[in-house]
């Protein structure tokens, strides 16, 4: 393998000569075996990085520190990475000691060597186009990589939220298919009160609505940015004016509508943004779980279980019971949302671990959330596109469990009273017999009386107030 000789504080080392990252990248690489998932795995990342390289030159040369060519360059190069190119030289683990050094210098050598290459200078002449002098120009990793965690979140957030608008209009859709279904509620797998599974399926769109504003509400919080503090916020070795340009500067390349600390220092080492986010990720994931278990529910047996909706079958369920066909989406879901809660204590702990000017342990922050969100997405989608769209119902089993519940005498409340509906609901359970009839026989009710009020718009619909005699 033909090498080329590159050389930092440590010492010289042989770098590959068709590689574009440096010495630092490679011994990061070497360094960090860790998750076998390198930063090139998420493109958003790689997309931020080389958009704040590019602002931060652009600035830098607004302020007359870098001149026109060397700025042309790293433009240049970092365009090329926001079309898409070369993002497999970025190779370091997205789990790193260093607080993120490793992978700004990952984006500051492939810049760099993009540049020089860009200039028709060879790779690794660092005399005319330096890393850290040239394209990390009045930045440190400390506010270079927070940054582009942040740009890489709204970006990845924009993406989870249209997944569960995508899975809000499912259930929504499913709300009105199912809007003339009657069905028995339940609240602690008991018989509850009549229902319709419009009602239910309407309810999840609902919850899923809620969330979806929650995730925006985090959203807002990643646009704070802490650019040009520098390593602990002072804003060392960066002009005066360099942190207001840079972020104007940022704004304009990526469209977002991202905000300056008003302290930096605090800014530089305050991780509560990523424990509110992650904790609403948590809430998403823990409520959907819900949902998926109740879709398990509902579809079970599919003749000795619940059997009020039918999932699409999507797979045989068993190498040895012929026939039989499991809820695998919603499975699948609810593990993701495991995955999450456990992500979410990991980003608690990294956040707590912060020490003095500077969390350390962002990268284990930055890892989790981007899992997070890459399988709520997919999974969300997934189980819209391939359980939700295709439930169909089952309504005269629907029917059949409300004309046979005992449940069903608490609509009879307002008309025959608490006691007497007490009695018949014992007597029915007690008999084998139906509310419906031990009201008849009862006399408590005329039949033409009974059937309005057992009427499916009046069980679900309407909340009579006290309909006794007075």
């Amino acid at each position: 393998m033909k090498c080329r000789i590159e050389h930092d504080c440590i010492g010289d080392r042989e770098v590959p000569e068709d590689a574009i990252y440096g010495v630092q990248t490679l011994r990061a690489s070497e360094n960090f075996k860790i998750t076998g998932i390198p930063i090139s795995h998420y493109p958003q990342l790689v997309n931020a990085l080389a958009y704040i390289k590019k602002a931060a030159a652009l600035t830098n040369n607004q302020l007359g520190l870098l001149d026109d060519e060397r700025k042309e360059a790293i433009a240049a190069a970092c365009d090329q990475l926001l079309e898409g190119k070369h993002h497999d030289q970025f190779i370091v683990d997205v789990i790193q000691g260093g607080a993120g050094t490793s992978t700004n210098m990952n984006a500051n050598e492939v810049i760099a060597n993009l540049g020089l290459i860009n200039m028709g200078a060879e790779k690794g002449d660092y005399e005319k186009l330096h890393p850290n002098i040239h394209v990390n120009m009045a930045q440190s990793t400390n506010d270079v990589y927070p940054t582009a965690l942040r740009l890489a979140l709204i970006t990845k957030l924009d993406l989870l939220i249209e997944s569960m608008e995508y899975l809000k209009q499912s259930f929504a859709d499913k709300g009105k298919e199912f809007s003339r279904v009657i069905k028995m509620g339940r609240t602690q797998l008991q018989d509850a009160v009549p229902m319709t599974l419009g009602q239910e399926f309407a309810s999840y769109a609902t919850m899923i609505g809620e969330d979806i504003e929650r995730v925006r509400e985090a959203k807002d919080l990643i646009r704070e940015i802490n650019m040009g503090g520098t390593a602990i916020g002072t804003g060392l070795n960066a002009p005066p004016k360099y942190a207001r340009i840079v972020t104007e500067k940022l704004c304009e390349l990526t469209g977002y509508d991202l905000e300056l600390a008003p302290d930096l220092v605090e800014a530089t080492q305050d991780t509560g943004a990523y424990v509110q986010l992650s904790g609403v990720l948590k809430r998403v994931a823990v409520k959907i779980s819900k949902i998926c278990n109740d879709l398990r529910l509902l579809s079970s047996g599919p003749r000795c279980g619940l059997n009020e909706i039918n999932l699409p079958r999507m797979a045989p369920g068993s190498s040895i019971m012929p026939g039989k066909v499991n809820p695998i989406i919603p499975e699948v879901v609810n593990q993701i949302a495991f995955t999450v809660i456990g992500s979410d204590m990991t980003v608690t702990m990294a956040a707590e671990a912060g020490q003095l000017e500077l969390n350390v342990m962002e990268p284990s922050i930055a890892a989790s959330l981007f899992n997070s969100l890459v399988i709520m997405r997919r999974g969300f989608r997934t189980l819209a596109d391939r359980c939700v769209c295709g439930i169909t119902a089952n309504e005269e089993r629907c029917r059949q469990y409300v004309e046979h519940s005992i449940g069903l005498v608490t609509a009879l409340n307002p008309y025959i009273g608490y006691e007497r509906s007490t009695e018949v609901a014992n007597e029915a359970l007690d008999t084998g017999r139906s509310v419906y009839e031990v009201v008849l026989e009862k006399g408590y009710m005329s039949k033409q009386d009974l059937d309005d009020a057992l009427s499916p718009e009046k069980m679900t619909h309407t909340h009579p107030l006290n309909l006794l005699p007075k």
